[in-house]
């Protein structure tokens, strides 16, 4: 496997992510269960973050203590799919900056445009996450982390929950430079751009489409064809 790839094969995330798969999950169900995924990848994607260490007073005396340095990361959700996995890490760091890149597919083309950016001014100072759970072609992920390094963001991670080979082989190829986590990387992609096995549309299903109806609405995701005033500005 690439070294810019981390697969997340925690027990935890591996048992959650087969319940996920299942086509009858009831909605509300699958929305706990990507939340509590989602604190999970955090937890992974965060684990080199650097410490200082601050004079603190315990109960019984002093002491030197680790704490968490610099300035807060900046979670970067691509919408609307990433706001299902934003909320489960923003669970474990309620404190850290949140920013949103909104993204459709040109139906003509099928290229990913840009309807919404917004992220803190000095996101060339932060470590960057991107959320989107699903990579398949990578056209949105790699659009999104184009347009955050336009920004000036620096210091990209991206984490999504489902991969597709051919995603992961031209995200890398586009961004070399930002590291990939994801709970797994299945087969393959079929005719129409979908991972397989997979588990169909999260984006849709965490905001409650029907999931036979889920791979028809995606804003932010791989498939998306909505115009963009169909996104809040």
């Amino acid at each position: 496997m690439d070294s810019r790839i981390t697969i997340v094969d925690h027990p935890l995330v591996q048992h959650k992510l087969t319940l996920m798969r299942d086509r009858d999950q009831p909605t509300a169900y699958f929305r706990q269960l990507l939340r509590e995924t989602a604190l999970l990848l955090a937890y992974e994607v965060t684990r080199d973050l650097p410490l200082e260490t601050k004079r603190i007073e315990t109960p019984i005396e002093a002491m030197d203590a680790p704490v968490l340095s610099g300035k807060k990361l900046c979670f970067v959700s691509v919408l609307r799919a990433g706001n299902g996995l934003l909320e489960g890490m923003l669970d474990l760091l309620p404190s850290a900056r949140v920013g949103h890149v909104g993204l459709y597919r040109a139906p003509e083309t099928l290229e990913a445009v840009e309807c919404y950016y917004k992220v803190p001014q000095d996101i060339g100072e932060r470590l960057v996450i991107v959320v989107d759970p699903m990579l398949a072609t990578a056209n949105s992920g790699i659009a999104a982390v184009d347009r955050l390094k336009q920004g000036g963001a620096r210091r990209i991670k991206f984490v999504c929950l489902l991969a597709a080979p051919e995603g992961v082989a031209a995200f890398t190829a586009a961004h070399p430079d930002v590291h990939l986590y994801t709970a797994a990387v299945d087969r393959q992609l079929n005719e129409h751009g979908y991972i397989l096995p997979g588990l169909g549309d999260a984006g849709n299903q965490h905001q409650s489409a029907k999931r036979e109806d889920r791979c028809d609405l995606r804003l932010g995701g791989e498939r998306a064809v909505h115009e963009p005033s169909a996104y809040p500005a």
